[in-house]
């Protein structure tokens, strides 16, 4: 590999006693694909983003820092530009209810886990760079560069990724369909309803193969399916992953810019021009569907409060994805000189649109009545940065262990919502991630 003997170079050529701080080493690559490169890598953790804009990719190995505690994110905001000329960027993500013990088939994610990488393949437009990181604090000179050599020496070609996907043998819903049944009654009395009006519930699907899965070619299936999505997946361990294609972006903010959304309100799509049309119209005028996007939208110019000088939000529109419609909101603000991101996600996450409405009596729901761990599932994910950071809410994803896959889905339950309506919207979702076995 050129680029990594390029980068070797470079390490060697650094003046040992002048380093400080953080060191960024780059050089120009050629690659075919992103995810065919980070599946053949032997360094963990392995981290995928790929914005749904499409012009933003990063593919990290590696770890030289990692931060557990969601109150060190704060640390993260307001340093001054390093001698590198660009700001570290961590990647990473929180538990959708961050504030409980995660465990189980969770237990390699936790709470929270962001990590500053040792090696970054970014692709930014046309032009894709390898990267190398140090972090030098005065004592650390021979460490970090023997690490770093040493990281480099074990880059792999990409390997190009499989399309087999192996047959599956079962599947297993929690909660099943009579539960899902037996929660909607309580959370739809209309005594529950007059102090939670929203709360968002959700079913994980066990599903086994025949034989192992390889989440890095399925997420690479899901990609080229769902174009119009954040493509994001997390591996810490050689024993699970976490793959997901959201199409709900939390926040994107450029210095004091910032870019959320409310999107929220679904409908089916047939794949038939006129009759999605049709479908997109009914979604836009129906009360239950507008009143879920309403709460979104209202929480988070609630919650902007103090945070922004400025925020205003879009009239709704359709965001159409290949299996499934939502009504989208989209919300900008002007953020005041001092707002963090630890502000923000503390702030904004969860929405209403996966949590529900008010945020904490809703939260005591869901985990009064949900037996399963929704560990990242509907968690936020993404970087973070001085100047830039970015965020998706990781709905439409997957937890993979072995010849194991848990699928999430879930469905917002409000005053007007039906049982046997909202399971089945769960199996669209679902649907729509099984589709790549389908179509």
């Amino acid at each position: 590999m050129l680029a990594q003997t390029r980068l070797l170079e470079q390490l060697d050529s650094l003046p040992a006693a002048e380093q400080h701080g953080f060191v960024r080493l780059r050089t120009a690559m050629d690659v075919t694909s992103l995810i065919g490169w980070l599946k053949a890598q032997p360094l963990f953790p392995r981290i995928y983003w790929h914005a749904r804009e499409r012009d933003r990719e990063f593919a990290v190995l590696g770890a030289i820092r990692e931060l557990t505690d969601p109150a060190q994110l704060s640390a993260l905001t307001g340093q001054p530009r390093p001698s590198a000329g660009s700001y570290p960027r961590y990647y990473g993500g929180l538990a959708f209810d961050y504030q409980q013990p995660v465990n189980g088939e969770w237990q390699d994610f936790g709470q929270c886990r962001f990590v500053l990488p040792r090696i970054e393949l970014i692709r930014q437009g046309n032009q894709t760079e390898l990267v190398c990181n140090l972090l030098f604090d005065g004592q650390n000179t021979q460490q970090e560069l023997a690490a770093a050599r040493s990281a480099l020496t074990q880059l792999q070609p990409e390997k190009t990724l499989q399309k087999y996907l192996p047959a599956q043998r079962s599947r297993q819903d929690m909660p099943d369909k009579p539960h899902w049944q037996q929660w909607l009654s309580q959370v739809l009395h209309p005594d529950a309803l007059k102090t939670i009006p929203k709360v968002v519930l959700s079913r994980r699907s066990a599903l086994t193969f025949s034989e192992p899965l390889e989440p890095w070619s399925l997420l690479a299936s899901w990609q080229s399916a769902t174009p119009a999505c954040f493509h994001i997946g997390f591996q810490f361990s050689p024993e699970s992953c976490f793959i997901a294609s959201s199409p709900e972006r939390l926040y994107r903010r450029q210095d004091r810019a910032l870019s959320s959304e409310a999107l929220a309100g679904s409908m089916p799509r047939t794949g038939e021009p006129e009759q999605d049309a049709e479908l997109a119209e009914l979604l836009l005028q129906d009360g239950k569907n507008r009143l879920e996007n309403r709460f979104v939208h209202t929480d988070i110019l609630t919650r902007l409060d103090g945070l922004a000088d400025t925020a205003v939000v879009s009239e709704a529109r359709i965001l159409p994805l290949r299996h499934i419609q939502h009504i989208k909101r989209e919300i900008e603000a002007t953020l005041r000189p001092d707002t963090s991101d630890w502000q923000l996600l503390k702030n904004l996450h969860p929405t209403p649109a996966v949590g529900g409405s008010p945020r904490r009596k809703a939260l005591a729901q869901i985990r009064a009545l949900e037996q399963h761990q929704r560990g990242w599932y509907a968690g936020a994910c993404g970087f973070i940065s001085e100047d830039v950071s970015e965020f998706t809410v990781a709905i439409r994803s997957g937890l993979w262990h072995d010849n194991q896959l848990y699928l999430y889905t879930g469905a917002g339950i409000l005053n007007g919502s039906d049982a046997d309506a909202e399971w089945q919207e769960l199996d669209t979702k679902l649907n729509s991630m099984l589709g790549v076995w389908h179509d």
